[in-house]
């Protein structure tokens, strides 16, 4: 019966998966492959029984293995590994002379060959023409130059992580899920960039391994800051607690009481007992404040006129003209002339005059 292989082609790459054939495959054991860019060498990883089989024997969708791997094609992929670091150099070289704005990560020499890839990142586009000539011109086989984002970069290089591990592009992700700001919010963390950033300088991979348990987690807590009319009296929800799988609510005394979500389950949506009316009511009575709070004095209508002088001023004064005693002087009459100097009669003529006179044009001098 035939066998489902997994096969790695690298220690960063995803796995593809093989049909043994009429070939015995254990784990760790490396075979070749034929794949759409050419034979590869790649390394078993798992293996899996095959569900379905079609008429030669093979898992349905799978492709079977070309053979096994032997001594002579392990040497293959060493002097291979050569060939790249060689590569990378004489590529590092021709950019610097070229002046180009990249950076070369990578280089990858398939197991024949047939075709090198040159991993690079850069802000922007590159016309790299004039690279791939040179290129071309020293390895004679295809090139192609594979321009990369920075979680890919962190995926190949390899690095370790604010937790102290290596990142989890590298040991174990195969694919790259789509990270937001709101996952971070509604898993309570505080945004600070260094913090919830990884090494690549993006939102760290790790943010979407927990948020299906706090989409979860949300969607049986209420909703914070909204009242709600329970059986213990009218309860605000302030916050919750995943950990605790509990939430922080404040009373009509305005007390802040821990519930779980099975005993807020309990008391919502049902009306408060009579018992539990008393008990507040009686509650409110005890308090020094009558279960209120303080309501700040209205301010003072300045429109409505002014103030009328306080009683009982200084010097035996009974406050009726003054005010702490001081005498209010009365406000001055205004008059329908201005304070400035009036302009004698025919003066507003005379500018008239002057500005209808036309203007003199000045002579130039002859030019010589």
């Amino acid at each position: 019966m035939s066998q489902i292989l997994g096969v790695k082609f690298n220690d960063y790459g995803q796995v593809y998966y093989f049909a043994s054939g009429p070939f015995v495959v254990r784990e760790g054991q490396h075979v070749i492959v034929k794949t759409d860019q050419g034979m590869g060498l790649g390394k078993v990883i798992l293996i899996r029984q095959a569900p379905k089989e079609n008429e030669d024997g093979d898992p349905e969708g799978c492709k079977a293995i070309y053979r096994l791997a032997n001594d002579k094609d392990m040497e293959s992929v060493e002097d291979n590994k050569q060939l790249s670091r060689e590569a990378f150099q004489f590529c590092r070289r021709c950019i610097a002379n070229h002046k180009l704005g990249m950076k070369l990560v990578d280089v990858e020499v398939f197991f024949d060959r047939s075709k090198m890839v040159f991993y690079f990142t850069a802000p922007g586009r590159i016309d790299f023409r004039e690279l791939i000539k040179d290129l071309v011109r020293e390895y004679r086989t295809r090139i192609e130059l594979r321009q990369i984002g920075v979680r890919h970069e962190t995926q190949m290089l390899g690095a370790i992580g604010n937790c102290g591990q290596i990142c989890c592009c590298r040991r174990f992700m195969r694919k790259f899920v789509p990270v937001t700001i709101k996952m971070a919010k509604e898993q309570n963390l505080f945004l600070n960039p260094t913090k919830i950033s990884g090494i690549c300088g993006r939102l760290l991979c790790c943010l979407s391994f927990e948020q299906k348990g706090y989409e979860e987690f949300h969607h049986m807590c209420p909703r914070v800051g909204k009242k709600y009319t329970t059986a213990q009296g009218q309860l605000k929800v302030l916050r919750t607690n995943f950990f605790k799988k509990a939430l922080t609510v404040l009373d009509e005394d305005y007390e802040e009481r821990e519930l779980s979500i099975d005993e807020w389950n309990e008391i919502v949506d049902k009306p408060p007992s009579e018992a539990a009316v008393a008990d507040a009511k009686a509650r409110r009575q005890r308090s020094p404040r009558g279960g209120r709070r303080p309501v700040a004095p209205a301010p003072a209508d300045r429109r409505s006129g002014p103030r009328e002088p306080s009683g009982g001023g200084q010097d035996g004064n009974d406050g009726s003209g003054s005010d702490g005693g001081r005498t209010r002087r009365p406000p001055k009459a205004r008059t329908e002339r201005s304070d400035r100097a009036a302009k004698p009669d025919g003066a507003d003529q005379d500018k008239n005059k002057r500005s209808r006179r036309p203007r003199r044009r000045r002579r130039r001098p002859p030019k010589k």
